[in-house]
């Protein structure tokens, strides 16, 4: 709950953002039942709210009006449609074909920097995620070009860079390519309930070890 999450702010001295899901298939998907939600939030003091923008289909579904009444957007690139047309959600097995992990790459990179460039977004999240078939390989095919591509996006389009604490993600090499090109960072993580919270540890860790 709010509380819940507000008290281990307290505990540790976060000062946190909370995000609703707004997309296809993902929470809120009328701009009409977000703005009632709006209109009835009543924030907290010391807290941060934002728009989790879900899919590449949210920005037909909401204006920039509505948009605007978060303090920030942030999105992946968990869910997006493959070369031959299918919509994917890649942390659902059977909605995710990955065949040569080569070419799910380059795909995959493609559509993050479309993202980044083309969707008025300040934080990218869950960076570098891959599905479970091949995150096996991470070191291998996030290749440093394909790490410089994406950072490339980032520091042109000023978005920040979340260190995710839940999937420990980026990798030390990968934050340490960012930090030199000049991006900024965020701490997060997904839901997962209180004790996932914690204490953001893979993000300080990462602070010391990539010198943040």
């Amino acid at each position: 709950t709010l509380e819940q999450a507000q008290a281990n702010a307290r505990k540790y001295g976060y000062t946190y953002g909370y995000a609703v899901n707004c997309g296809l298939q993902m929470g809120f998907e009328k701009e009409e039942e977000l703005r009632e939600y709006l209109d009835g939030y009543d924030q907290p003091p010391h807290t941060w709210h934002a728009m989790q923008a879900e899919g590449r289909e949210w920005l037909d579904l909401f204006s920039p009006e509505i948009r605007s009444r978060f303090d920030y957007v942030f999105t992946d690139a968990m869910t997006w449609t493959n070369d031959k047309g299918k919509r994917m959600r890649l942390w659902i097995k059977d909605e995710t074909e990955v065949g040569d992990p080569q070419d799910f790459m380059e795909q995959l990179v493609d559509r993050i920097v479309r993202i980044l460039e083309d969707e008025p977004i300040d934080i990218y999240v869950n960076p570098t995620y891959l599905p479970d078939e091949i995150n096996v390989r991470y070191d291998e095919l996030w290749t440093e070009e394909r790490m410089d591509r994406v950072i490339k996006a980032l520091v042109e389009n000023d978005i920040a860079l979340e260190i995710n604490c839940r999937r420990m993600i980026p990798s030390p090499a990968y934050i340490k390519h960012a930090r030199e090109a000049g991006v900024k960072f965020t701490f997060g993580t997904n839901n997962g309930g209180s004790e996932d919270l914690g204490r953001m540890d893979y993000a300080i860790r990462m602070v010391s070890e990539c010198g943040l």
